[in-house]
């Protein structure tokens, strides 16, 4: 594989220096939310808000990131951490409290929740050093640069993942970064951007991945297909062996890519996983599209891509390459809206604006780079109506409550009531992938909201909401959360779930008047 030549790193801080420069995290004097809004499927479910509306604290070591965890009211309590400087094992110890689960040796955010983590001044590095996302939810992660992270030799980190996320990880907003190491496995690095174990609802933004093995995977194995809703969008893969990235199960969102040395296969969808691959520029690589190494096939559907000096193998045995004329074997509709750059346009706006100290510059979708202010990020990006949108933690009578339920054949041990009994700890799952439940009253309700929720482990894929009484589609879209429509007055309502990675679970199937 050819690649890049490798960094040298900093000496270790002394011990002395070490504890002079930590401290505690210091509050900003200039205090930012994170930049700009998030986009594609990191808006769903709720919106991905990070810190917002918290406190801002400044860290120069990872021992002051944890730290800045730690004090926190509770592990839930939005934060906002500006990073700068270099960050590496000599300054990353673990630190305990009630609203943190730190360890030494990388940045740990485990079994928390509303956190931005953003480089400023002149940079942060997280030199070695990976960023581990646990049993977490709304992270917003910018403007940092990851490098080098070792699963083999020394000193290691995160497994070999610049970052990583697993075991029930909801809404991570991933945005000018960049990830890069200086290997392949046998030099002891695995993957840039790893998503496994019941991780949904992410977006990769504007971000460089290159000089490595791997470039990231959605699923640890073709038996961990409960992962999906991921969006990646103009990023730059360059020199790349494979995984760009890997999806088993699930649904993946990739537009605006440049695609630049893929040396042994690229977007690798299996095992059931269906991805939406458009307007992107490949380059000078191989094989970039299709499944490779199992006979478990994956799905794409394809538009508006540039294949530029791409080749393409023989179709045999595990390797089913999409070219050398990709065509659709699927479709796949996204909740949300978005506004593409032309294919040739792609890398030029992406060498523009992907990656850490850009200038957190992004595309208006007319292939012109522009810098946008600070936005506080209180709500998702507007999106197209319907579209899965913020929970709503009130405002209105549950109309499901004290109603009827049915629907299709229902997996053993579960009950159609159970998702109108305000109990998000009971749930119904058809006996399938796909099936039907349905909200009913004896008399005519007006009902323009809807409220879909799943339950630990779920993956509720496409789904349509049905007017019952007249077999109208009041909505459709992919993922749980809330939904809003024209109001409509009706006896019976109905979510069908038409696609699914795994078993769907709902907990709850909240309906209100508006």
């Amino acid at each position: 594989m050819r690649r890049a030549g490798a960094w040298r790193l900093p000496a270790a801080l002394s011990t002395a220096a070490l504890v002079a420069a930590l401290g505690v995290a210091l509050p900003a004097l200039n205090a930012t939310a994170a930049v700009g809004s998030a986009t594609g499927y990191a808006t769903a479910n709720g919106g991905t808000t990070g810190g917002a509306g918290g406190q801002t604290v400044r860290a120069t070591t990872g021992t002051a990131i944890h730290a800045a965890l730690c004090n926190r009211a509770s592990s839930s309590t939005p934060i906002t951490i500006e990073v700068e400087g270099t960050i590496n094992h000599g300054n990353t110890t673990k630190v305990s409290g009630g609203s943190c689960n730190t360890a030494a040796g990388v940045i740990e955010l485990k079994q928390i929740s509303n956190v931005t983590i953003i480089g400023v001044g002149n940079g942060a590095v997280f030199d070695q050093l990976g960023i581990h996302i646990r049993e977490a939810s709304n992270i917003i992660i910018q403007n940092v640069t990851v490098r080098n992270v070792k699963k083999s030799g020394s000193p290691t980190s995160n497994g070999g993942d610049a970052i990583g996320m697993e075991s029930d990880v909801r809404n991570v907003w991933v945005d000018h970064v960049t990830l890069e190491a200086s290997g392949g496995e046998s030099e002891g690095f695995d993957g840039l951007f790893d998503m496994k174990n019941n991780t949904q609802y992410v977006t990769l933004s504007y971000s460089i991945l290159r000089n490595s093995g791997r470039g990231g995977l959605i699923g640890s194995s073709e038996s961990d297909r409960s992962n999906g809703f991921v969006t990646f969008h103009h990023n730059l893969y360059e020199n790349i062996d494979s995984r760009t990235p890997l999806l088993r199960g699930g649904i993946a969102h990739i537009y605006n890519n440049s695609y630049v040395s893929i040396h042994e296969s690229g977007i690798n969808s299996r095992a059931g996983g269906r991805a939406k691959v458009e307007n992107n520029y490949f380059r000078n690589s191989k094989d970039v599209l299709g499944t490779f190494y199992t006979s478990e096939a994956g799905y794409w559907q394809v538009a508006g891509n540039i294949f530029d000096n791409v080749t393409w193998s023989s179709r045999s045995g595990d390797n089913n390459p999409a070219g050398p004329n990709p065509q659709s074997n699927t479709s796949v509709s996204v909740p949300y809206g978005y506004s593409m750059d032309g294919a040739s346009c792609v890398p030029n706006v992406v060498a523009q604006t992907a990656g850490a100290n850009k200038g957190m510059r992004v595309s208006n979708g007319s292939c012109t780079p522009q810098t946008p202010g600070p936005t506080p990020t209180n709500s998702p990006t507007p999106t197209v109506s319907p579209t899965p949108t913020t929970t709503p933690t009130g405002g209105g009578t549950n109309l499901s409550i004290g109603a009827g339920a049915d629907g299709s054949s229902k997996a053993s041990g579960t009950s159609y009531g159970n998702v109108i009994d305000g109990n998000a700890g009971t749930h119904w799952s058809p006996s399938g992938s796909t099936g039907d439940i349905s909200v009913k009253w004896g008399s005519a309700k007006t009902v323009s909201r809807v409220v879909i929720r799943e339950a630990s482990g779920s993956s509720i894929g496409s789904w349509q909401l049905v007017n019952h009484d007249n077999s109208a589609v009041l909505a459709s879209g992919s993922g749980a959360g809330a939904i809003t429509f024209t109001p409509t007055t009706l006896k019976k309502i109905t979510f069908r779930i038409t696609g699914s990675s795994g078993t769907p679970r709902v907990a709850e199937f909240e309906t209100y008047a508006g």
